[in-house]
């Protein structure tokens, strides 16, 4: 007869949660336990049908970035560069002039400031705002049904946003563009987050994550068996909806051409661009709303509200990392970590749109060749990973290299123009080198939350995962404006981002042990059980 080992208790993820469950630990320290309350996780969740996963899939197939992302950004910039100025040659200047320095400002407040800098304010602003709608209402989702309409309420608002760029055809309404963009960046920025959330409860729902259990727990596989396989299934769905997002992008880049290439001369061929994108995600998304099966959370308790229970939680939430280390640690490099890849990646479209003058067509050829090869890797890696049957971390320390190596590069054009994102062959280069190993960065970074959250407190993990990954990056992008701003030189910006890089991979290679982590999570999920029943 097998019984339960000691850290691994899946037959308590079998017992419907109650709704509030207090922390208690031997330490004094802990003694004043906070509330934290999780979703139920039961034999009696429905299991996840074949057309609700799909369902899933598409949804992060018409998700996929192209419109908030990329070409959001580069109307925006676009319109603030016609509207503004060049600095050397005075305030009747066009920065778009041949003889232009290649500097550009706008009005802003009493004074002036460049473009690039009003840009990564802009993402500033953003990831701001994500940060307080994560931390007000993100733990709530873990309530009733209130994470599937969170999630509705999002990608609504988002839609609305892309369509709203309709209104964006003239240079005067920068300022408009930018209000827009930072709505969009941020519906879409939640979105991703409230999307992510949902893929561990559908992984320990599917049929062959069931049966791993059922052996699990008729002793006919050991733990590390459980452990490796029911990885393995949450990396299935990560990276199949990872590789779904890329076909998405290829299919909506496609699709794009359509418009670009005949309308060329047409003034507002790059707004119809965006009518269509959002057309794509709207005919997809909308059927994981209808087909998605009910899995509601505990009510939420008497006398709070679902605006203030975020905080609630969150702070209960940070005052576990004695007990959950290596999610702390891993929660904390990543914070770094994202802070870092964002910015580079803000910083790097900004010089990629003033290469190619703003163009949405060269703009749709080099996503192109990154959604190709992200494609191509993302199921290369998950092919390598389940053959051999690499750990999550090993693969993720792989992506951590070439995210490293991206700044590491622009700091080079900051003393030469033969290289470090000055020539039009670079940024075909990044583009490729960025699908090839950052795609599957993205599919392993959730897995690793994934796999280090308590089972149950899903929303609430990450929703921290989110705030790691949002609000890290009011910091890079503000620190990089202030630099640019000052210097007058975009490149100037990459020695910061590379160290901030560096400094969170070495973190996550030497400071996180995924499997103590899990083991640790699993067992904390489980004396909140206890200790209420």
């Amino acid at each position: 007869m097998s019984t339960s080992p000691p850290f691994l208790v899946p037959s308590a993820l079998h017992t419907e949660i109650g709704q509030v469950e207090d922390i208690k630990s031997d330490e004094s320290s802990d003694q004043d336990a906070n509330q934290i309350v999780i979703s139920s996780i039961s034999k009696d969740e429905p299991l996840v049908t074949r057309k609700e996963l799909w369902s899933y899939y598409l949804y992060y197939n018409g998700d996929n970035g192209v419109g908030p992302l990329g070409y959001t950004q580069t109307l925006f910039q676009g319109l603030a560069t016609a509207a503004g100025y060049d600095p050397v040659a005075g305030p009747s200047s066009s920065c778009l002039a041949t003889t232009a320095s290649g500097q550009c400002v706008v009005p802003w407040g009493s004074g002036t400031k460049s473009v690039s800098s009003v840009v990564l304010i802009a993402n500033g602003i953003s990831f701001a705002l994500m940060t307080a709608l994560f931390t007000t209402i993100g733990s709530a989702a873990d309530y009733g049904t209130f994470g599937r309409w969170l999630l509705l309420a999002v990608t609504v608002v988002c839609w609305a946003a892309q369509y709203a760029c309709m209104a964006l055809t003239t240079p005067n309404r920068w300022i408009l563009a930018m209000v827009i963009y930072i709505i969009g960046f941020v519906s879409y920025g939640a979105t991703l987050v409230f999307y992510a959330a949902l893929f561990p409860r559908l992984a320990r729902n599917t049929p062959h994550a069931r049966h791993l259990r059922e052996k699990y727990e008729s002793g006919e596989i050991p733990p590390e068996v459980y452990e490796q396989e029911e990885s393995l299934e949450k990396n299935k769905i990560s990276n199949i909806s990872t590789v779904h997002s890329n076909v998405g992008y290829i299919v909506t880049l496609l699709l794009n051409l359509a418009l670009l290439l005949p309308m060329a001369n047409n003034p507002k061929v790059d707004n119809y661009v965006l009518m269509l994108v959002t057309t794509y995600w709207v005919a997809l998304g909308i059927w994981w709303f209808i087909l998605q099966e009910p899995r509601p959370g505990p009510s939420l308790p008497e006398g709070e509200h679902y605006t203030t229970i975020g905080w609630k939680q969150i702070w209960a939430a940070l005052k576990t990392y004695k007990h959950l280390p290596y999610t702390f640690v891993y929660l904390f490099s990543f914070f770094l970590l994202a802070d870092g890849l964002n910015t580079t990646g803000t910083l790097v479209a900004i010089c990629q749109n003033n290469k190619f003058s703003f163009s949405f067509l060269q703009n749709t050829y080099l996503g192109l060749s990154q959604a190709i090869t992200s494609t191509i890797s993302t199921l290369t890696f998950w092919y390598i990973q389940r053959y051999w049957k690499i750990s999550t971390k090993k693969m993720f320390v792989v992506t951590n290299v070439v995210t490293i190596l991206i700044p590491l590069w622009g700091m080079i054009g900051i003393w030469t123009e033969r290289f470090g994102f000055h020539n039009v062959w670079e940024f075909w280069a990044y583009n490729i080198v960025f699908g090839l190993f950052q795609a599957p960065y993205y599919a392993f970074s959730q897995t690793m939350m994934a796999e280090l959250s308590p089972p149950g407190f899903d929303n609430m993990f990450f929703g921290l995962f989110g705030l790691s990954n949002r609000a890290s990056s009011m910091v890079g992008p503000n620190v990089i404006q202030a630099i640019i701003n000052k210097t007058g030189n975009n490149w100037q910006g990459f020695p910061f981002l590379f160290a901030l890089c560096t400094a969170a991979s070495v973190v996550i290679w030497f400071g996180v042990d995924v499997t103590k982590g899990r083991r640790d999570a699993v067992r904390w999920a489980a004396e909140q059980r206890r200790h209420r029943h």
